[in-house]
């Protein structure tokens, strides 16, 4: 993921800083503190910690299952944004804060939706640009995600599940594996209703 949260090894664009920086003020919203009286001061950890989304204690997001998540995750947190007419749905895990009061995203699962993402050439010519990365020098691979057809970079796969829906999985290949970013990118699956 180069949609730089704290902690991304990528210099994110102007737009995705204003993107991630309203999504961080929203959240930062709903986290209000009371001034103590004179004789009651209570100890604050400086963040406010929201319990699951009925929809994250299901294990899904926008109708994928997550069937596989790696140990050692910190704390979701659910968003959903718009760019570039493709509609975005993610769940982030953070661990932190750390002496400093900084987070690191450890794992990141986003649906993609929209018209333009026909094929996986379609998807990769987004993900390109959405990403900032140079066409030319950028290093994917094919690789197969479940039944669906797919691209993966260090620390990074996106597939095409049908036109006009795509998934992304990444991962801090610092702390895991790439077996654990191609595990968790194959559990993460569109439900089966019937």
């Amino acid at each position: 993921m180069s949609c730089s949260f704290l902690g991304s090894r990528f210099v994110p664009s102007t737009r995705r800083i204003v993107i991630g920086s309203a999504i961080v003020l929203a959240a930062l919203g709903a986290w209000t503190t009371t001034p103590a009286s004179a004789g009651e001061i209570e100890p604050r950890s400086g963040t406010a910690v929201a319990p699951p989304s009925t929809e994250q204690r299901a294990c899904t997001l926008d109708g994928f299952v997550i069937d596989h998540l790696p140990d050692g995750l910190g704390s979701p947190s659910d968003f959903e944004y718009e760019w570039e007419e493709v509609r975005f749905k993610s769940r982030v895990w953070e661990t932190g804060p750390d002496p400093d009061g900084a987070f690191k995203v450890d794992l990141t699962m986003k649906t993609l939706r929209g018209e333009k993402l026909t094929d996986l050439e379609a998807l990769r010519a987004f993900m390109v640009e959405y990403q900032e990365k140079d066409p030319e020098t950028w290093e994917l691979r094919a690789v197969k995600v479940g039944a669906y057809d797919g691209l993966a970079a260090d620390n990074d796969v996106f597939y095409l599940v049908s036109p006009g829906l795509a998934a992304e999985v990444s991962i801090d290949r610092e702390r895991f594996s790439e077996q654990d970013l191609l595990d968790t990118a194959n559990g993460f699956h569109p439900e089966i209703t019937g």
